[in-house]
């Protein structure tokens, strides 16, 4: 009796360490998920204080372009009146040249003359100050231009920076649909790797019409249905990270082969076109926001492979699925 009781005491003190290491495991497991909570939401005020600059970045790029276009026109402008000036101030210099000519000519030929005439002497004098005037005016012209073209210097300096500037913001917003790309097509490929006829070609995910559709038909089969399903869920769990302001775009491309059809469909154009736009409808029934989503049919001008063998045939009827920007 003893006995039994030693082992019946063994067996109920080992609970408590079971209790205690799920304990652990929970409070573990809560301390991972507040991590990975907080990094989301400190990701988010990054990206949202980003957003807030390249805006900011893009007015004073748009306000120096109109400024810098109203320094255009104010140089043009001062341009045409100093050609315009110059114009004048030849013609005045050959007028006063022919005056002073005619004035000498007619003091020689008379023979009292021997200096020239008060009103001569005013003319002249006139005609000096208002030179002199022109050559201070072209002056503060040709300073003004200068200033105006330095201006102009400094502004395309500021706009190039800018656009510098909004260049590399662009390329961070593209490195970062490019993550997620890879994110969304290294999920689909862990879920669907030992899936026949379903492969990813550089930065696309292709399915081969077969797993989707009979034969000439653009009707879903049950298999395709399932697989488009697990797609649809799949891009659900990953663009919920995406943030707001990457205007992403899931592109569904039909393909076909070169091989003349003898369907409904009149050409493999449209055989194509309605493939793409059959699975486009299915994911926006899945709950994929169709504003992110575009079908488009290629008929048989994008092949993966331009043999006339059965099998390139079969590699080229196919369903590609691209995650890009608009």
């Amino acid at each position: 009796m003893a006995r039994r009781r030693r082992k019946l005491h063994a067996g109920l003190d080992a609970w408590p360490g079971y209790v205690d290491a799920l304990s652990t495991l929970l409070m573990v497991v809560i301390f991972v998920l507040l991590v990975f909570v907080m990094g989301q939401t400190l990701l988010s005020a990054a990206l949202n204080r980003r957003e807030h600059v390249l805006e900011k970045l893009q007015g004073q790029a748009a306000e120096l372009s109109r400024q810098l276009d109203t320094e255009h026109a104010r140089s043009h402008a001062l341009s045409e009146t100093v050609t315009g000036l110059q114009t004048q101030h030849d013609k005045d210099t050959a007028a006063l040249a022919a005056e002073a000519s005619t004035i000498e000519d007619a003091h020689k030929t008379a023979d009292a003359a021997t200096a020239l005439t008060v009103a001569d002497q005013a003319r002249i004098t006139q005609l000096d100050d208002e030179l002199t005037d022109l050559n201070a005016r072209l002056a503060a012209l040709g300073q003004a231009l200068d200033v105006s073209q330095k201006d102009i210097q400094g502004r395309d300096a500021k706009i190039a920076d800018l656009s510098a500037k909004l260049n590399v913001a662009l390329a961070n917003k593209v490195t970062e649909l490019s993550r997620y790309r890879s994110e969304f097509f290294g999920r689909l490929r862990d879920i669907l790797h030992n899936q026949k006829g379903v492969h990813v070609v550089g930065d696309r995910f292709v399915f081969q019409s077969e797993v989707l559709f009979p034969v000439g038909s653009a009707e879903l089969s049950a298999e395709g249905k399932k697989e488009i399903a697990t797609l649809a869920h799949t891009l659900k769990t990953v663009t919920t990270h995406i943030p707001a302001d990457i205007p992403w775009l899931l592109r569904v491309d039909g393909h076909a082969d070169r091989q003349p059809i003898h369907t409904a469909f009149p050409s493999n154009w449209e055989l194509s076109s309605a493939r793409a736009i059959t699975v486009v409808k299915l994911l926006v029934a899945e709950g994929i926001d169709p504003r992110r989503l575009a079908a488009t049919g290629f008929s048989d001008y994008q092949p993966l492979d331009t043999q006339n063998t059965p099998e390139a045939y079969a590699r080229n009827r196919r369903i590609e699925f691209r995650l890009t920007d608009r």
